[in-house]
């Protein structure tokens, strides 16, 4: 029963998140799905603030608590919701941009079938061999957290001591709190709580993926995206062992994703206003999921100011405001529970770093190698078939480049860039940070390289065709 109630509590959450500011009804199958999808990510994070404020101001009875925020999601939603564009025009959007034939689009029906299946297997089997998570990180950050937030009571905030440095007692909490929050309803500690939050992360991130490109693409355009991205050997295994970098990766997608269908939808005269302030919710989830997504909202912010319209003002403000509670709740969390990061904690020694030229080189060859080998793909890695992809439809079509489009791309490039940056100035062994830590900064960023990549490709002719069932 308190299994039952904390799954339906999370999803339910979640859903009502995503449609109040979905005003629109759902008619199509790939928009049920996008919506399923965002409502899975956003209900775990809605779980896991729920949580560590329960946790902070001291109140008992989590599952009165849980039933309060329900009660009042229920409440906005048909008190402030407003009706949403007419449903058949949404129709519009639905369109091939891939066009295959008949025996080629069962091909890939299957593969993507079959691909996602042998994902899904895999990962079960990995989470089940690993319970405690595959890797250091797993069950020396991210679960030690959830334990001391569970078992720690009024002290739990000695889990974040600079006693423990290893532990990274900065790293925001949305794992490890929901996790917690999960134990809590369940009376007891168990190895499937974050091994299933892993999973559902890691299926919602293709789901997410797949549903998108088939608004937005096509079917053909979302299955070979969705195929690239369940075939990624290193997503599947990094999903299942109990790390934040694919939960991240899953909020770097949903903002991209309901920014680009905000614009499709304005494209087409149908406003939907909310999706710009569930894309800076789910900028909020991410600077509360990894650090990484400090640097990814500030990027975001970066490029979108770059438009000189009053939509652009307008969507940077409404961002903002959404994204404004998780910004003060991770700079409260930092400021008066964690001990400060390591890598900023040592300014003297920056300067000298910065201006050494040979670590710039370093950095600049781990990219380039990481690249060509990223994903452990074999025997030709995802990221060069793209690439030689992307060239021969380029060669032969004009790309499809749009504002958002564009900002998008410089988004991803900001944020490597910060990612770059850090490694500058880092305090540990560089060769040592590199290796251990650039291929999961990479996979935080894939599905969104994989999303903008399928976006990019032309029309196979100057007209739009039917979407193929």
């Amino acid at each position: 029963m308190a299994l039952a109630w904390a799954v339906i509590s999370c999803l339910a959450s979640g859903y009502l998140i995503v449609a109040f500011g979905w005003s629109r009804e759902p008619k199509l199958p790939d928009e049920k799905l996008l919506r399923a999808s965002l409502s899975i990510g956003l209900g775990i994070g809605v779980f896991s603030v729920i949580y560590f404020l329960v946790n902070e101001y001291r109140l008992s009875h989590v599952l009165a608590i849980d039933l309060v925020v329900l009660v009042l999601l229920v409440a906005a939603f048909f008190t402030l919701r407003r009706p949403g564009s007419t449903p058949a025009a949404f129709e519009i959007l639905a369109s091939e941009s891939i066009a295959l034939p008949p025996w080629l689009h069962r091909v890939l029906s299957g593969s993507f079938l079959f691909a996602l299946i042998v994902a899904l297997y895999s990962a079960i089997l990995r989470s089940i061999a690993h319970p405690d998570g595959e890797g250091w990180d797993a069950f020396a950050i991210w679960n030690l957290h959830a334990r001391y937030l569970f078992r720690g009571g009024e002290h739990w905030r000695d889990g974040f001591s600079p006693l423990i440095p290893w532990s990274h007692p900065d790293y925001p909490l949305l794992l490890p709190s929901a996790v917690a929050h999960f134990w809590s309803l369940l009376g007891r500690e168990t190895t499937a709580v974050p091994g299933v939050i892993g999973l559902a992360f890691t299926f919602s991130t293709i789901g997410l993926l797949f549903s998108s490109l088939a608004i937005l693409r096509g079917r053909n355009s979302a299955m070979l995206g969705g195929l690239a991205l369940a075939s990624t050997p290193f997503f599947v295994e990094q999903g299942s062992a109990q790390y934040a970098d694919v939960p991240l990766s899953f909020f770097f997608l949903a903002v991209i994703v309901l920014l680009h269908l905000n614009d499709a939808y304005l494209a087409e005269n149908l406003r939907v206003p909310g999706l710009v302030g569930l894309a800076g919710m789910a900028a909020g989830f991410a600077i509360w999921t990894k650090n990484e997504g400090m640097l990814f909202l500030c990027a975001c912010v970066i490029t979108q100011m770059t438009g000189r319209s009053r939509q652009s003002t307008r969507r940077v403000a409404t961002l903002l405001a959404a994204v404004a509670p998780f910004l003060f709740l991770v700079v409260w969390f930092k400021h008066s529970v964690a001990f400060p990061n390591e890598i900023f904690f040592n300014r003297p020694a920056m300067l000298p770093k910065i201006l050494d030229p040979s670590r710039y080189w370093v950095i600049v060859k781990w990219f380039g190698k990481d690249f060509l080998r990223f994903g452990e793909w074999w025997p030709v890695p995802g990221t060069v078939l793209l690439v030689l992809f992307y060239s021969l439809i380029v060669d032969k079509h004009r790309p499809q480049r749009g504002p958002t489009l564009r900002a998008s791309v410089w988004t991803l490039g900001l944020t490597l860039a910060g990612y770059f940056a850090i490694y500058v100035i880092t305090t540990y062994d560089l060769y040592w940070h590199l290796r251990f830590s650039l291929n999961r900064l990479f996979l935080q960023l894939w599905p969104c390289v994989i999303f903008l990549f399928f976006l990019a490709i032309p029309f196979e002719s100057g007209k739009k065709v039917p979407n193929q069932a």
